[in-house]
């Protein structure tokens, strides 16, 4: 008759490869689910920043006469800062364009959207010049703008990574 050995703990050792499996797939689609967070939450600022550039353009052709009198209405100007408009400050009351001149509504349309800006978009600014090549000015400090053409381009950043590192870009051009 020969004896045999009973072996002991190797369940037990099956049990903790298994967990340390299972934990390992618990990590990794932990991680997917903040990749997936961070990509929908992108998205959500990049379609705030195209809801905001369309705006724009849409309170421009809602009141030409601000666009055609005077084409620096409508537009930042590059030489002091890009957060400079050269436009007097925001008119009083001028929520239509009764009682406001064509300036004054572009004035009130272009502070409104500032402050849009800052609140929907971390780091949120954005500019509007006349532009031949709007898809040029990747750098909020130094848009790009050259004065020339007939075409608006109005140009949107804001820090995707909330540190500085990962500004974005948003262009959107409009013909008057």
């Amino acid at each position: 008759m020969t004896k045999y050995k009973i072996q002991n703990g190797f369940t037990l050792l099956e049990i903790l490869i298994t967990v340390l499996v299972l934990s390992i797939g618990l990590l990794g689609l932990a991680g997917l689910q903040v990749s997936g967070m961070k990509s929908n939450h992108n998205a959500y600022l990049r379609t705030q920043a195209t809801i905001l550039g369309y705006d724009i353009a849409d309170r421009m052709r809602a009141n030409p006469g601000g666009t055609y009198t005077a084409t620096a209405t409508y537009t930042v100007d590059t030489s002091v800062s890009p957060y400079t408009v050269n436009v007097p400050a925001k008119t009083a009351n001028c929520s239509t364009t009764t009682g406001c001149s064509t300036a004054q509504m572009a004035n009130t349309d272009i502070n409104q959207w500032r402050v849009d800006l800052a609140q929907r978009l971390p780091g949120g600014t954005g500019v509007i010049c006349l532009d031949s090549t709007p898809g040029d000015g990747a750098d909020k400090d130094n848009p790009a703008c050259d004065g020339a053409g007939t075409v608006f381009a109005i140009k949107i950043w804001w820090d995707d990574a909330r540190d500085g590192s990962g500004l974005e870009r948003f262009v959107v051009d409009y013909q008057p």
